[in-house]
């Protein structure tokens, strides 16, 4: 693997080496307040390409899309008290608008569970008018007292899923099937990051929920990070702000809801995953720039060489960048190696005098020098191969820092390097002496490796680590 000073080794200083890719492989950047961050436009290519494959999914689960306010009344929050209480340390109030006192204070949106009631309940007249399905993509704000780009800053980007069932049942199932259909089959098949699905506890549950699923990813330090969460609402909010449908039978009954969110916390999560010493390794699904033909000298037909070739691997179809920049050779392979540029041919004099290139695949940093003809047939082979590498290499690490732990000593001990399994204790003791340890119950599964659907079930399986 070729390596360069430019980033804090992983293994001296892993939260260092994060920011360090963060900043030189131009993510993104602190914003003027505090908590604030400025995407740039390499990160956020990442997030559209995010955005852009989330939302298919979210659109072939029958959800649309639509906006809300950024600003809620603050009554709407305290009409549900868990809710109100679980948000209040985050929140963001506004008191005065345009010189003046504001009559009620407004909320810039936490998460849009009261404002979004507010209008179900007038949309919402009968079954008829059920599975009631909305998503939106907006901007959120919850106060973090210990901000770190990406991961938790005080306004992020993501997307909230709001909908309304005839039954419990049916909230249930949709709940599950944008865990596994929207949430894990994307970061599995595009992020290429194994997460282990899962219900939360009744400690770690959102506010107002009557149950939370998650998944959760093994990052390259062995801690857990929450990618995304899918929420049953139950009845909680319906009931505050009488979000009703006529049933069949002529009766009035209450919704029953679901909600379920993704965030730009995915960005951080793809960065720790699958980086390395050299910077970003990004999964060719996902790259903004799956092949970069770089120019080595444009000397010989070298420029016009490569420009043909460019144009080649764009026509089949692959996302491709021409450096035929001035400046030191060397100097321009790290900055694409730093970005995770899955695979870079570098294109030289001497390559063009004996027909071929070099190829570099940034998964394993080895050259090799490849035949110039046929590359447009081969490139996407390959990049299925890294994809398909990048995946296996996490898994392997999940599975090795993976432990069994028989007392909350073996899981706690587990915990520093990795995940732990253990026996489930409802009673609340086995929690409370992981959290003294700074280690959290990441989420709870069957023996089998399957979703429960309540903390009540028999012999469940405590899934613990410390985690971002």
């Amino acid at each position: 693997m070729a390596k360069t000073s430019v980033l804090t080794p992983q293994a001296e200083d892993f939260p260092r080496w994060y920011q360090d890719v963060v900043a030189k492989a131009e993510l993104a950047e602190n914003g003027p307040a505090r908590g604030t961050m400025v995407i740039r436009p390499y990160g956020w290519a990442l997030w559209e390409g995010m955005q852009s494959e989330v939302d298919q999914r979210i659109k072939a689960a029958g959800a649309q899309n639509a906006y809300f306010p950024l600003f809620i009344p603050e009554s709407y929050l305290n009409k549900e008290a868990d809710h109100v209480e679980g948000f209040s340390p985050e929140l963001a109030v506004v008191t005065h608008g345009g010189g003046k006192e504001l009559e009620e204070p407004l909320v810039v949106r936490p998460t849009s569970e009261t404002v979004i009631n507010a209008y179900f309940s007038k949309w919402l007249q009968s079954y008829r008018d059920l599975p009631l399905l909305i998503n939106q993509w907006a901007n959120v704000v919850r106060w973090e007292l210990r901000p770190r780009l990406f991961l938790r800053t005080t306004e992020f980007l993501w997307q909230e899923g709001h909908t309304c069932h005839a039954s419990e049942q049916d909230a249930r199932d949709y709940a599950l099937r944008i865990l596994h259909e929207v949430y894990e089959d994307f970061m599995v098949s595009v992020l290429g990051v194994p997460v282990l699905t899962g219900l939360k506890t009744e400690n770690e549950r959102f506010a107002g929920a009557d149950q939370t699923w998650t998944c959760e990813a093994m990052m390259g330090d062995g801690k857990a990070l929450q990618m995304g969460t899918s929420h049953l609402l139950g009845q909680n909010f319906a009931k505050v702000f009488e979000t009703q449908f006529l049933t069949e039978t002529g009766d009035r009954e209450y919704a029953w809801q679901t909600s379920w969110g993704v965030s730009t916390r995915m960005v951080g999560g793809l960065i720790m995953t699958h980086g390395d010493d050299a910077g970003l390794r990004i999964p060719p699904k996902l790259a903004p720039i799956q092949v970069v033909v770089l120019v080595v000298r444009d000397e010989d037909g070298a420029g016009d060489k490569a420009a043909a070739l460019a144009k080649q691997l764009q026509a089949a179809g692959v996302r491709v960048e021409l450096d035929n920049r001035d400046g030191q050779f060397g100097r321009r392979a790290v900055e694409w190696e730093l970005k995770g540029v899955p695979l870079r041919l570098e294109v030289g004099p001497r390559d063009i005098a004996g027909g071929t290139a070099t190829l570099v695949r940034r998964d394993k940093g080895e050259k090799e020098s490849t035949p110039l003809d046929g590359l447009p047939t081969r490139i996407p082979e390959m990049l299925d191969e890294i994809q398909k590498a990048l995946h296996r290499q996490a898994q392997q690490r999940q599975e090795k820092r993976t432990v069994d732990a028989a007392t909350v000593d073996e899981a706690i001990e587990g915990a520093r390097t990795g995940f732990a399994r253990i026996k489930w204790d409802p009673s609340g003791d086995l929690e409370k002496r992981l959290n003294q340890e700074s280690v959290s119950v990441r989420c709870l599964r069957r023996p089998d490796g399957s979703v429960p659907l309540t903390t009540d079930e028999d012999d469940l399986v405590a899934v613990v680590a410390r985690a971002y």
